[in-house]
C-alpha cells in the first residue's frame, strides 16, 4: 500500500494512536498509518468535517461500528478502536501489509484460475463471518481486497456505505465504483448478502480479466450496464466462467450464497493446481529433458541420475559393458541420444521397473548380457576392472599348471619304490616283463 507524508492540516495524534503516513483518502475521510503505545501498527480513518455535523450519519456510523466489533474471522481486518463522539469521529482497524487486488492485477496482469479461486474461497469465507454479524459490505471492489501474507482481507467492510441507508444519496447518484455494484444497489432498493455476492463475482471478473465485466465508461453507462446489460466474460477461466456468471445474475434470489461459493471455489482451486502440476508441457519424443534444441541433457548422465529415475525399484544398473571389446561403455554425456528402453518404455523416458535395465548401444543390460553392478544393501558396487581380471586369470592359469606338474613329478617318483616295496607275487610279475640277461633265473 503506497504511503504519503503527512500534510500540515493533518493531526499528528489521534485518541491514543500516533500518526505517520497518509495512506489514502476517500469518501468519508482520510486514512493514516498509526501506532499504540505498544507498537501495534493500525490503519485509522478520520471522518470528513461536513459528515461528522450530520447527526443522522453519527446514528448510522455509530451502528455500523457496532456490528463491526461482532465480526469474527481471519478473512477481515479487525476493528480496533474507534470513538463516535469525537468532534470528527474515527475509527481504526488492523493494518493489513500487503497491496490490494486491484495494485496486483494492475502491476502483474490477469491471476492464474487457481489464484483467482484461492482468493475467491477466501473472500467467501470472510464474507460468511460478516453477514453473520449484521453487517453486509456494500463496496466490496478489488481496492478493498488487502493481499496480506496470511491471504487476502476485506477492509472497510460495512463502513463506506454508512451514509444512508439505501445506495442513492441523490436521486440518479450511486455511491461506490459503478463497475462494481449490484442491481438493486443502482435501483435504491435494500441490499442483502446477495449484493454481496453479485460485488464479488466482479470483483473474481476483474482478477481473471484484469478488466471490469461491465468494460468502461462513464458513471451513468457503467449504471447503465449493470442494469440492464449481461457480463462479458469471454476472458473468464472456463473453470471459473459458470459460477463468475451465476453470481452476476440479475435476480439477487438467482445469485450463490457465500457459503456455496466457498466450497465451490475451494474445489475449483483444488482442481486447478492439480491441473497446473499434471499438465507440464512434455519432453518431445526422442529427447529427454532438453534445455536448448541440440537435444543435450542438463547435465551429465551418471549412475545417481539413473538411481533416482529408477526409484525404489530393488535393482539399479548403470549402462552395460559390450562383452566382446572387454572395455567398460562409456558414461552417458549429454551429446548422446538416448536410446529406448525395455519393455515398451517411451523414447525419452528414464527406465523404470523391478529389473532396473536399460539399453546402452542398442543392447539390452539383462542377464543375457554383463552385469556390472548389482544393488546390494550398501549401494551398487562398483564395475569391475578388466584389467585385473585378466591378470587374476593369468595367475590362476599358471598356479593350475604348477600344482599339475608338481602331482605329476610326485607320481613318477613314488613308481619305483612302489615296485620294489611291493608284494612277492608283484615283484615277480615285474621281473618276468623285464628280464636282466645273465643274471636272471
Amino acid at each position: 500500500m503506497a504511503m504519503m507524508r503527512l500534510r500540515r492540516e493533518d493531526p499528528r495524534v489521534v485518541g491514543s494512536f500516533r500518526l505517520h503516513r497518509r495512506l489514502g483518502a476517500g469518501g468519508m475521510g482520510v486514512v493514516y498509518l498509526g501506532s499504540d503505545r505498544r507498537g501495534q501498527r493500525v490503519a485509522l480513518k478520520v471522518i470528513r468535517p461536513d459528515l461528522a455535523e450530520d447527526q443522522e450519519f453519527r446514528s448510522r456510523f455509530a451502528r455500523e461500528v457496532s456490528a463491526a466489533r461482532r465480526i469474527r474471522g481471519g478473512c477481515t481486518a479487525r476493528l480496533v478502536a474507534a470513538d463516535l463522539e469525537a468532534d470528527r469521529p474515527w475509527f481504526a482497524t488492523q493494518y493489513v501489509p500487503g497491496p490490494s487486488l486491484h495494485d496486483k492485477v494492475a502491476e502483474e496482469g490477469p491471476l492464474s484460475a487457481a489464484e483467482v479461486a484461492s482468493i475467491g474461497a477466501a473472500l467467501s469465507e470472510g464474507l460468511v463471518a460478516v453477514h453473520e454479524a449484521g453487517v453486509v459490505h456494500r463496496d466490496l471492489k478489488p481496492s478493498n481486497i488487502l493481499l496480506s501474507p496470511k491471504g487476502p482481507r476485506i477492509i472497510d467492510f460495512g463502513i463506506a456505505w454508512a451514509t444512508g441507508a439505501s445506495t442513492l444519496t441523490h436521486v440518479g447518484t450511486a455511491v461506490g465504483s459503478p463497475g462494481f455494484l449490484a442491481p438493486e444497489q443502482v435501483r435504491g432498493a435494500a441490499v442483502t448478502p446477495a449484493t454481496d455476492v453479485f460485488s464479488l463475482g466482479a470483483t473474481l471478473a476483474y482478477a481473471a480479466m484484469a478488466d471490469s465485466p461491465f468494460g468502461h465508461g462513464s458513471s451513468e453507462v457503467m449504471l447503465y450496464r449493470v442494469v440492464h446489460e449481461e457480463p462479458h466474460l469471454l476472458d473468464v477461466h472456463d473453470a471459473l466462467a459458470p459460477l463468475v456468471r451465476a453470481c452476476l445474475a440479475k435476480d439477487p434470489e438467482e445469485r450463490p450464497s457465500t457459503l456455496q461459493l466457498s466450497m465451490r471455489l475451494k474445489e475449483i482451486a483444488a482442481r486447478e493446481a492439480q491441473g497446473l502440476h499434471e499438465r507440464r508441457p512434455p519432453a518431445p519424443r526422442g529427447e529427454r529433458e532438453l534445455d536448448r534444441p541440440t537435444g543435450r541433457l542438463p547435465g551429465p548422465y551418471t549412475e545417481q541420475h539413473t538411481r533416482r529415475a529408477a526409484g525404489p525399484g530393488p535393482e539399479t544398473r548403470p549402462p552395460a559393458r559390450r562383452p566382446s571389446s572387454g572395455r567398460p561403455a562409456p558414461a552417458r554425456t549429454g551429446g548422446s541420444r538416448p536410446q529406448a528402453s525395455r519393455g515398451g518404455t517411451p523414447v525419452g523416458k528414464r527406465p523404470h521397473g523391478t529389473n532396473g535395465t536399460h539399453r546402452t548401444n542398442g543392447r539390452p543390460g539383462t542377464r543375457s548380457g554383463v552385469r556390472t553392478t548389482s544393488a546390494g544393501k550398501n549401494g551398487p558396487r562398483r564395475p569391475a576392472n578388466p584389467r585385473l581380471l585378466r591378470q587374476r586369470l593369468v595367475v590362476f592359469v599358471v598356479v593350475t599348471l604348477l600344482v599339475a606338474l608338481g602331482i605329476a613329478a610326485a607320481q613318477g617318483c613314488q613308481g619305483p619304490a612302489r615296485g620294489l616295496g611291493g608284494t612277492p607275487s608283484q615283484t615277480q610279475d615285474r621281473a618276468a616283463d623285464h628280464p636282466r640277461g645273465s643274471d636272471g633265473p
